[in-house]
C-alpha cells in the first residue's frame, strides 16, 4: 500500500508540476532546492513532503512517455 498524503500536498504538487514542468526532475534533492528557490513559503517538513510527491509524479510522467 502507498503512503497517505494530505490533500494540500497533492494539490500544491499538481499545481507545481503544471506550472514548472520543465524545471522539476525525478531527483528529490533538486526538487527540494527548486522549491526553496521559487520561494514556496511553507515549513521544512511540508516542503519535503511536497518535493517527495512531486518527485513521484515526475517519475510517473517519465515512465508514461516511453
Amino acid at each position: 500500500m502507498g503512503k497517505v498524503r494530505i490533500e494540500m500536498v497533492k494539490r500544491i504538487s499538481r499545481e507545481l508540476v503544471n506550472r514548472y514542468d520543465r524545471s522539476l526532475t525525478t531527483d528529490f534533492e533538486q526538487n527540494k532546492q527548486f522549491l526553496k528557490e521559487i520561494g514556496l513559503d511553507v515549513s521544512k517538513k511540508l516542503r519535503n513532503k511536497i518535493a517527495g510527491y512531486v518527485t513521484g509524479l515526475m517519475k510517473i510522467e517519465a515512465t508514461a512517455e516511453f
